[in-house]
């Protein structure tokens, strides 16, 4: 198992850092599809703290990003400080407005990216008062 930890301020322009810091597991045994569906998701979920979740929080306040990879699974989960979020109230709402709109453009729709990309998804409220979105991607050998 792999694992890699990093805290950045709230800031979009520490996407770029976010970025690099993941560049690092693209030398392991993950197939390049999963590598990059699991690079999107991450930025999504990312750029979602920042915009989201800390909209109303000092950019000093910190994002927490972990990525454990074993041998059949990534795992990726990022912890914000931002008031409680019906995480799956946003993915039914999301749901509904693409069936209506039977829109192809992932634009707005970060919850559904997230859902189509992860094998599993969650997010949670944690003892410490910060949310957990966690993001599992299951992968063969390549």
């Amino acid at each position: 198992m792999k694992k890699i930890q990093m805290q950045t301020e709230t800031d979009l322009e520490a996407l770029a850092m976010v970025l690099q810091w993941y560049d690092q597991l693209n030398n392991l045994p993950i197939p390049k599809r999963v590598w990059m569906e699991c690079q999107l998701a991450l930025a999504e979920g990312f750029t979602n703290a920042v915009r989201h979740a800390h909209k109303e929080l000092p950019s000093s306040t910190m994002i927490e990003l972990e990525i454990k990879v074993f041998g059949d699974r990534l795992r990726m989960k990022i912890w914000d400080c931002g008031k409680p979020f019906d995480f799956q109230a946003q993915l039914r709402k999301s749901l509904a407005e693409t069936e209506e709109l039977q829109a192809e453009n992932e634009g707005g729709k970060g919850v559904l990216l997230l859902q189509r990309i992860a094998d599993q998804l969650s997010y949670k409220r944690t003892d410490d008062g910060r949310n957990c979105l966690a993001i599992v991607k299951h992968f063969s050998g390549i």
